[in-house]
């Protein structure tokens, strides 16, 4: 199954970008796993914040196609621990999508029509990150979840 992380403008180099590529190389190992990352759309001091989160759902939703299962990383969204997350991730791949994605939305949030149309939001906390700071976050924690799944000695309880 492939797994997508679909989110907007880039991680500077560094450790940042360094540390999710350590998890992506790792998550090979489990699923074909990719980013795909879109440009920034600029904001703009005369566009209304509804009008940019509109205009990024229109890129992301360029990027589904039919079949595709996509969960919103939203700090409002749905939360659990690492256990918990693993076993839903079991849940969808059991469901066979032909692509899971997982989007990461930009310095707004989401667009409200993207959001009532995908009804799977997930939170990786109450707090706010960064998009960029999420990526890492999230690639860590899909990891965890497949190294649960796995019996692997990766995480301890």
């Amino acid at each position: 199954m492939e797994v997508i992380l679909l989110s907007i403008g880039k991680i500077p180099a560094g450790p940042l970008s360094e540390s999710v590529q350590i998890y992506e190389k790792r998550l090979q190992h489990f699923c074909k796993f990719s980013q795909v990352v879109l440009p920034d759309i600029k904001v703009q001091k005369n566009r209304p914040e509804k009008e940019h989160k509109a205009q990024e759902a229109k890129s992301f939703r360029a990027h589904f196609n039919k079949g595709d299962r996509i969960i919103l990383l939203d700090e409002n969204g749905r939360q659990s621990d690492s256990l918990g997350f693993s076993k839903q991730l079991q849940k969808w791949l059991e469901a066979a999508p032909k692509r899971l994605i997982f989007v990461v939305g930009g310095p707004y949030g989401f667009c409200p029509s993207l959001k009532s149309e995908f009804k799977e939001h997930w939170a990786l906390s109450s707090m706010t990150f960064s998009h960029q700071m999420v990526r890492l976050f999230f690639t860590e924690q899909l990891y965890r979840a497949y190294t649960i799944l796995n019996h692997l000695p990766y995480h301890h309880q």
